[in-house]
């Protein structure tokens, strides 16, 4: 049985890797699945108003396992159980590390995350980890939806009216 890591970040488009993942195993791969999500390091703000580290972790686990809820809710959905990891620092490294004290054997991230600059930063961060992974790396591309012939046709005519 293979092991998947499934790097997730909340945002819908990184759903695509859960999705995938699902196709793969419903034509027939045996698989287990870590889902993962890397947080940001706390802030300076942050450190100085809590001055509790642990509290801090604490916060970022959750936030973490808030992030990837929708992503377990589909695949138990499936039948399909996962483990979950969280960490804190650079997301590439950090999944690295993830994947190799998780044992998995490869990894699944969505080509885009949350928000303009985060769909940026996560297409770096796929590549990133697709260069210094040990385990082969996938990275799932959100479909494009073809415009309707009816909306082009329909543009078309309020362009001549």
């Amino acid at each position: 049985m293979i092991k998947i890591l499934i790097a997730v970040d909340g945002s819908a488009l990184s759903l695509d890797a859960v999705h995938h993942v699902l196709r793969l195993v419903q034509d027939g791969l045996r698989a287990s699945v870590v889902l993962a999500n890397v947080q940001e390091p706390a802030s300076l703000y942050e450190l100085v108003v809590s001055r509790d580290p642990d509290l801090i972790a604490a916060a970022s686990v959750e936030a973490g396992e808030h992030l990837m809820a929708p992503a377990r809710v589909l695949l138990q959905a499936a039948g399909l159980s996962c483990e979950t990891a969280v960490g804190v620092g650079d997301p590439a490294h950090v999944l690295v590390d993830i994947i190799e004290s998780s044992g998995c054997d490869m990894v699944i991230i969505g080509a885009r995350g949350q928000g303009a600059i985060s769909s940026a930063l996560l297409g770096s961060v796929s590549q990133e980890l697709a260069h210094s992974s040990p385990v082969p790396v996938t990275i799932v591309k959100h479909p494009e939806v073809p415009e309707q012939e009816d909306d082009v046709e329909q543009g078309a005519a309020d362009v001549a009216a």
